[in-house]
């Protein structure tokens, strides 16, 4: 009967089927094999139901969907210009700092490739940057944000880590202020090889030894680098205030999030009020008659996550009654017998999921059995979660499956291929951002 089950199953993964069926389907089969009783399965399922914290996905997912309707790209792109674009290749840094915002706040790396794309591309080469270079920003940069408050995956990762219960407990507003320096880190590295690629300056070069000319030498050149736009404290004006509905919008989540004055799931409803009033009553730019339709798409995306939700805590409950992670930790124990080494191992495995599996999926299935053993080895259930996103959000880009890919490849009419090859350099940046997270864990725990 068991075996007949695990055959099915694997026919339905094989075959397509939906993730939570698949998910379902396993904790089910469990249940049975472990002689539980299968009503555990809707326990877990209606256990989420006194979980506070999953009230802001609705609303965040709302309000995300309401602005990327609205011209909130167009406002955000002109006022990061006004403020970065002084600098070496600004117009660059104004875009990975305008994506990774973006993604933020509407929850899809996707959504961010589509509203931005539009907007940066066509300015990046007519700035004077090169056409791959360009394509790599506009597809690599979104991903930036799943790390940045209230991006969806991270709270994804908070609800399922907090119901493990394993290692030192911490709080969702702790998991937030952990994402803040690996992010920096990101722009900061990404900033500084685009300046020095973009920003023109002095260079060397190598000129290599012929036959009779003795050993190589070097020669230093200048570069002009790409042309800048100069400071104009009046067009900064006119874009803040293009912008200045939409300006104390931080201030709402994140001033009420830490000064304590709102719980994450009240200021995820202040959020979604707030945005609501702007987009549809100050700039009417999302009509009454188009508002159900916002409400439909984001609730839809939201009904999907929390489905997949259920059945994986049911399948964790599962997972833990069975002594899985135990069994597992006890294996790792026996074969690697390091911190280190399990460091090295964690990502070469996210990294190969993050390219197969989409974000949400790798969360809800990896998150339960890998948190046990990673606290087994000491490691802070922030600092995993941490790494565990930063992985995933490489995924994004990574072939065969990033799906940012395959978005850019449609919208911009690119070839994927062509898209891999834009990519690869960005990839480079951010696994060595990836490498100074994993191995320093202060930049993940610096507010404990």
């Amino acid at each position: 009967m068991i075996w007949a089950g695990i055959v099915v199953v694997v026919l339905m993964a094989l075959l397509g089927a939906p993730l939570f069926a698949i998910v379902l389907a396993g904790a089910m089969l469990g249940f049975l094999a472990a002689g539980d009783e299968l009503a555990l399965v809707a326990i877990n399922i209606y256990g989420m139901t006194d979980k506070p914290l999953l009230l802001a996905l609705p609303f965040f997912t709302f309000a995300g969907y309401l602005m990327a309707e609205a011209k909130s790209s167009e406002r955000l792109m002109a006022l990061t210009r006004s403020l970065f674009g002084w600098m070496p290749a600004g117009l660059a840094i104004v875009g990975f700092v305008a994506c990774a915002a973006f993604t933020a706040l509407t929850g899809a790396s996707g959504v961010t490739i589509v509203a931005l794309g539009a907007l940066l591309l066509p300015m990046l080469k007519s700035s004077g940057f090169g056409e791959r270079f360009s394509l790599g920003l506009v597809t690599t940069s979104g991903s930036l944000g799943v790390l940045i408050v209230p991006a969806v995956p991270l709270i994804l990762y908070g609800v399922i880590a907090q119901q493990m219960d394993v290692g030192e407990p911490f709080t969702i507003q702790q998991l937030f202020l952990g994402g803040i320096g690996p992010v920096l880190l990101m722009l900061a590295l990404l900033a500084a090889w685009t300046v020095w690629r973009y920003g023109g300056g002095p260079r060397l070069r190598l000129t290599a030894a012929g036959p009779r000319r003795g050993l190589p030498s070097w020669s230093v050149y200048r570069t002009e680098g790409v042309p800048r736009t100069p400071f104009d404290p009046a067009e900064l004006w006119r874009a803040a205030k293009a912008a200045r509905w939409e300006l104390p919008l931080p201030l709402v989540v994140l001033g009420g999030i830490y000064s304590g004055l709102f719980a994450i799931s009240e200021a995820a409803a202040m959020t979604a009020l707030y945005v609501l009033i702007v987009e549809v009553g100050l700039y009417r730019e999302v009509s009454l008659k188009a508002l159900p339709g916002v409400i439909r798409e984001s609730m839809v995306m939201v009904g999907s996550i929390l489905l997949i939700l259920g059945v994986a805590l049911a399948f964790t409950d599962f997972l833990i009654g069975a002594d899985v992670p135990q069994r597992l930790f006890a294996f790792m124990q026996e074969h690697v017998t390091s911190a280190l080494t399990f460091l090295i191992l964690l990502n070469i495995v996210l990294l190969a999921l993050g390219a197969i599996l989409d974000i949400f999926s790798a969360i809800i299935i990896m998150v339960p059995l890998l948190l046990p053993v990673a606290v087994g080895y000491g490691i802070h259930p922030i600092h995993l979660g941490i790494i565990f996103l930063a992985n995933l959000q490489i995924g994004y880009f990574t072939p065969p499956i990033g799906m940012n890919l395959f978005i850019a490849s449609y919208r911009f009419d690119r070839p994927v291929l062509e898209l891999y090859a834009a990519c690869l350099p960005f990839m480079a940046v951010l696994l060595v951002a990836l490498l100074i997270i994993t191995y320093v864990p202060a930049l993940s725990l610096w507010f404990l």
